[in-house]
């Protein structure tokens, strides 16, 4: 429904901004996720365990993390296009060398790669986003975006394994970039509709208000600094379910990677359904730290079930689609309390520094529950999701309360 009101309401421009920013986006989020549904055959053909291949996905977030800041700064004083461009096309390069080099180094070395390329895609795209979209529809547009990116996660394994299924792992791979390539390539043959708002000369100075922090002044606020904590806390109980789902459930019970993989997917394409009914809801509430925290209390008593009984894979496919679907609800209210805390022009480091809790999540949780996997009980894994949920509702109740403050 969003997405039709989109077409119906937004100029031509603007839905072809909007389209080329939202397929990047989904690419950048499929790329993270066509690594975790191979872990089980790649364990076996690099001669490493989980918690190394755990490492892989942390190098990832280790350089995204490292980066993802100064090119928020980078976007806002030198603009957002050609840095999205390159690093779509980087990012794609990685991923097909992967399936080129099948040794554990070449592994690592193209993750911090990827990592780095990664890095570009929320700073950029929101500093696109807010100058090419009228106020009127950006709500939607957020949503929509945050949208692409959980289809991306939701499509990814059950891609990646029907390709590996067919053409055999490392053809999977290459074929995954090939399609990202595309995209970058479509992007620079559209660059001269993708521009931003680089101006940020002080906006409140301008419309005589008092001034506004700016820089490193903003970004270590405390507001900006607990949207950051609630980024990461949230994106570190996820990544039991999104990296180490599929592992968990076929350790735990036996279950095929194709059942086990079905399951977790149904967790990853209800979340894009949440998004768009979260941002719906979004739009007409002024508590978004409530509805948040209302969600993740859903989403923690979907996940301990899975921990404290042996549910069979059917009931366990309801319960991660109901978890699914709340964690994508909450991500539009998250995305509204960020963009409050953001001064015109500051959109870029501000969107890249909180995203940088996604980042931190992705080195914590990967090595975390993959020593969990290699050294533990699987159902560790989703104890240990719940409690993290639980602890995250402090971290959405004090950004939203600090950010009504700003």
């Amino acid at each position: 429904m969003q997405l039709g009101a989109l077409r119906l309401n937004a100029p031509r421009q603007e839905t072809k901004v909007i389209g080329l920013i939202c397929t990047g986006h989904f690419f950048s989020h499929f790329y993270l996720l066509v690594l975790p549904p191979l872990f089980p055959l790649l364990r076996d053909i690099y001669g490493v365990g989980f918690t190394e291949l755990g490492f892989a996905i942390a190098a990832f977030s280790v350089a995204s993390g490292f980066t993802q800041i100064p090119v928020g700064f980078l976007v806002d004083r030198y603009g957002a296009r050609q840095i999205l461009i390159w690093g779509m096309l980087s990012e794609s390069i990685a991923i097909s060398l992967i399936g080129v080099f099948p040794t554990y180094g070449a592994l690592v070395a193209l993750m911090i790669a990827a990592g780095l390329a990664n890095s570009v895609f929320h700073p950029a795209d929101y500093a696109i986003l807010n100058a090419a979209v009228d106020n009127t529809r950006i709500g939607r547009v957020f949503s929509f975006h945050t949208f692409t990116g959980y289809l991306g996660d939701a499509v990814a394994p059950a891609t990646v394994l029907f390709l590996a299924s067919l053409l055999g792992w490392r053809a999977a791979l290459f074929v995954s970039g090939i399609l990202g390539m595309i995209i970058a390539g479509l992007m620079w043959m559209n660059s001269e509709i993708l521009v931003d708002a680089t101006r940020a000369p002080s906006a409140a100075q301008a419309s005589g208000g008092k001034p506004r922090r700016t820089g490193l002044a903003l970004i270590l606020s405390v507001p900006v600094l607990m949207g950051m904590l609630f980024f990461a806390s949230m994106a570190t109980s996820a990544g039991g379910i999104r990296t180490f789902g599929i592992s968990a459930l076929h350790e735990l019970y036996g279950a095929s990677l194709g059942a086990a993989g079905l399951v977790v997917s149904i967790y990853l394409f209800v979340s894009p359904i949440g998004v768009l009914a979260g941002g719906y809801v979004a739009d007409r509430i002024t508590r978004h730290d409530i509805v948040a925290a209302g969600c993740i209390l859903v989403m923690a008593g979907c996940i301990f079930p899975i921990a404290v009984f042996d549910p069979p894979m059917f009931v366990i496919g309801v319960l991660l689609g109901v978890a699914g679907f709340f964690n994508g609800f909450l991500a539009p209210p998250r995305d509204m309390i960020v963009r409050s805390l953001a001064p015109p022009g500051e959109m870029g480091k501000v969107f890249g520094f909180v995203s940088s809790g996604f980042a931190v999540a992705g080195i914590i949780a990967p090595i975390l529950y993959g020593w969990l996997l290699d050294h533990s009980d699987p159902r560790n894994v989703f104890w240990v999701s719940g409690v993290v949920a639980l602890l995250t509702i402090m971290t959405v109740l004090a950004t939203g309360r600090t950010g009504r403050r700003v």
